[in-house]
């Protein structure tokens, strides 16, 4: 379950599929079809990338239940105008779980060496991302002093991000899912992500809204893409967050922003292959 709270402005989708076709052929990479999540709902197919890096038990669970067909025909039980969709509990209400063990909390994780992208520099802390997936980190002062080379970090609740729900207890996340149609940091450090949208979230922002909504959407079926037929699979390419193409936009963003600049205002351009 995530907690109501007063909802923060939709800021520019963070995903966008248009944009980037000057970017040289070298700066695309293909998803990879073990950890890519295809959503086919009742308003259209959202693809997720998702990201062990930061919660490989959150990913897992979400790979075995898409296997045991369990999302299949859940309903979104709880959407909230430019804040989340809330889905995957097998009871379609808040409070349900599946057969499965809760899984401990999975709020912050440490990034080797050369994993991220850095895209924000502060003093007290970092933003960037690993591959589409923005996260928040410490200081590179504080990793500094850490002395392992990792960055400690967390996911940045930025629009299109995924995370797992939860009860009151952290190590309570078990199968539910939600999708964020807008930015919420607030919920940094507070649930597991586990990867980000790079194809629908204009479906994401559709889905009818209502706590529960009148007349629900639902996730029609649920697949990891490695499982599907080639034919079936999704398509696409990510701009490489590693490239110079990425980086000459990420300084004219800055250069537009200013102080303001912020993980949430960088669009990660997709494209069909």
């Amino acid at each position: 379950m995530i907690r109501k709270a007063a909802l923060l402005p939709l800021l520019a989708v963070a995903v966008a599929l248009a944009g980037g076709a000057a970017a040289p052929a070298g700066d695309w990479r293909p998803l990879d079809p073990e950890n890519t999540l295809v959503v086919e709902t009742s308003k259209g197919r959202i693809v997720v990338e998702m990201r062990p890096e930061f919660a490989p038990q959150a990913v897992a669970r979400v790979k075995l239940l898409a296997r045991e067909k369990v999302y299949d025909g859940l309903l979104f039980h709880r959407v909230i105008d430019g804040f989340v969709d809330q889905t995957g509990n097998p009871n379609n209400r808040d409070g349900g779980a599946s057969a499965h063990p809760d899984l401990p909390a999975e709020f912050s994780f440490k990034l080797a060496p050369g994993a991220a992208v850095v895209a924000v520099e502060r003093s007290d802390g970092v933003e960037g991302f690993v591959g589409a997936t923005p996260f928040a980190g410490v200081s590179r002062a504080e990793t500094a002093r850490a002395g392992d080379g990792g960055l400690r970090a967390w996911g940045a609740y930025c629009a299109g991000v995924v995370g797992m729900g939860r009860q009151a207890d952290p190590g309570s996340a078990n199968s539910e899912i939600f999708f964020m149609r807008g930015p919420a940091r607030r919920l940094d450090h507070e649930y597991a992500v586990w990867g980000r949208v790079v194809q629908g979230q204009a479906v994401v922002r559709a889905i009818r809204t209502g706590e529960p909504p009148a007349d629900p959407d639902r996730m029609l079926r649920v697949a990891v893409a490695a499982d599907l037929p080639a034919a079936a699979r999704p398509r696409l390419e990510v701009l490489d967050t590693r490239g110079p193409a990425f980086r000459a936009r990420l300084a004219a963003l800055k250069r537009r922003e200013g102080a303001a600049f912020s993980v949430c205002d960088v669009p990660i351009p997709v494209r069909a292959r």
